[in-house]
């Protein structure tokens, strides 16, 4: 098949497509080697141009004041992983429940949590390739299931699902592991082991007869196939994350550190006495996406992390919009999932993210023109980092600049946090998921409305890490 395509390929091409050598001269016009373009390649040999393009006269402009912040204790840090989605669903949640219990620093345990979503994933794949066992080997979605068996990456859908299935418990309970941190070896032999197994389901119903598949024997024998699988992952994940509580007890303190009571929980029991929130009814997931239709529902085929769970549902709104809720929400006291394309413009030192904090144009001497909707059509950005929205300077009502508190520790940007000035908020914000209560009638009903699906391969749609 790859050889069909590269031939359909090579016919379609224009014979006169080539850089001949009278384009090459025109087109090596393009550096003229004037005395500015030469110091400006020696620099380049001693220094990146992420650092050569910082603009120095912007780094006092951005103050640190905000008008509106929602009080949180402590910041969580993901290190070598793309749980980002996961640390920030656990965020949302863990702000609430400092607030109304009067905790000290207080955290989720992400590690009982990623090690369900890993063996959820992981029989979500499996039981996709079940469903599509009559599809051919070169069907896209079949390409695409072998493509995609198990990731760290995510979205809040998939912390409403497993929280609602599983509970949850505390960091203290179940701690971080070397591989929870560090989560790309464990995924290659898990990677291995599920991409096996899809293969042996595969060939399992081509040598199937018709009269297996008429009784229903095929199909059991690709379930057993498929739980055998889960217990090496089960294993795998035992092994590098250790195996998650069933009964657990706890010792809790109030905010001065006086001892309160100390009880037994299960993940199920401490999540409904200390949260008890609808998480997979009781909020509403908005996206900022110019390339498609304004006031639509969309659903993304296979974006979900429990099989029986939900698929992304979203809707698209404008930007003004999208923040009128985030500013009611912030104002509530109540912080907001929050994604976005994290490093465009960012100074990770400072914290700060501003259209005007590197001047390429300047270095290179080359125009960058494209718009919000441009980049995204020509995959020149997406959302790439979840976080928590904790803040918005406002000046007559106007948004100046917002907050949000990230995943990379306490010592990251500013004090934990990144500052992003409001023009940047509009060029590089995707998608927040907020409480109904904060949600218009208007927008709610939208989502009472049939979505229309878009792909699972659709790249504005990756998981957030």
């Amino acid at each position: 098949m790859l050889f069909l395509g590269y031939s359909a390929f090579a016919q379609t091409q224009d014979p006169k497509g080539g850089i001949t050598p009278e384009q090459l001269l025109e087109i090596s016009k393009g550096y003229q080697g004037t005395p500015s373009d030469k110091a400006i390649h020696n620099a380049l040999n001693a220094e990146l141009i992420s650092v050569l393009a910082v603009n120095a006269e912007n780094s006092v402009k951005v103050d640190r004041h905000f008008s509106n912040v929602v009080a949180t204790k402590g910041r969580t840090n993901q290190k070598s992983s793309g749980r980002c989605w996961l640390f920030t669903g656990l965020n949302v949640i863990r702000a609430k429940m400092i607030a109304e219990h009067n905790l000290g620093a207080f955290t989720f345990s992400q590690n009982y949590l990623f090690f369900y979503d890993q063996l959820e994933k992981s029989n979500l794949f499996l039981q996709g390739i079940i469903d599509t066992r009559n599809l051919a080997d070169d069907d896209r979605q079949v390409n695409w299931l072998f493509s995609h068996p198990v990731g760290d990456g995510g979205q809040f859908t998939g912390v409403a699902n497993l929280i609602t299935k599983y509970g949850v418990v505390p960091s203290d309970v179940m701690p971080e592991t070397l591989h929870a941190n560090n989560t790309a070896s464990m995924r290659t032999q898990l990677l291995l082991v599920l991409r096996e197994a899809g293969l042996r389901i595969r060939q399992a119903w081509a040598a199937a007869s018709s009269k297996e598949r008429k009784n229903g024997k095929a199909v059991e024998k690709l379930t057993e196939i498929k739980i055998n699988a889960l217990k090496d992952v089960y294993h795998i994940l035992g092994l590098c994350l250790g195996v998650p509580p069933v009964e657990f007890t706890w010792a809790r303190y109030d905010a001065s550190g006086k001892f309160v009571s100390e009880k037994t929980y299960t993940p199920k029991s401490f999540y409904d006495e200390f949260v008890g929130r609808d998480l997979e009814n009781n909020y509403v997931m908005v996206m900022n996406d110019p390339c498609r239709e304004y006031y639509k529902t969309y659903e993304i085929q296979y974006d979900r992390h429990v099989y029986e769970g939900q698929n992304w549902v979203y809707v698209n709104l404008p930007m003004d919009k999208i923040k009128e809720m985030a500013i009611a929400s912030i104002k509530d006291n109540t912080s907001i999932y929050y994604s976005c394309d994290v490093n465009k413009y960012l100074i990770r030192k400072d914290g700060i993210a501003d259209l005007n904090n590197y001047d390429y144009e300047s270095l290179l001497g080359v125009k960058q023109g494209m718009n919000k909707q441009e980049r995204i059509y020509t995959h020149a950005s997406s959302s790439s980092h979840a976080m928590n929205l904790i803040g918005v300077d406002l000046k007559d009502g106007v948004p100046v600049k917002w907050m949000v508190e990230n995943s990379w520790g306490p010592d990251s940007g500013y004090k934990g946090n990144i500052i992003m000035t409001d023009e940047w908020f509009n060029e590089y914000t995707f998608r927040l998921v907020i409480e109904k209560k904060y949600v218009p009638e208007d927008v709610q009903k939208l989502l009472k409305l049939k979505p229309i699906q878009l792909p699972s391969w659709d790249p504005m749609f990756l998981p957030e890490e």
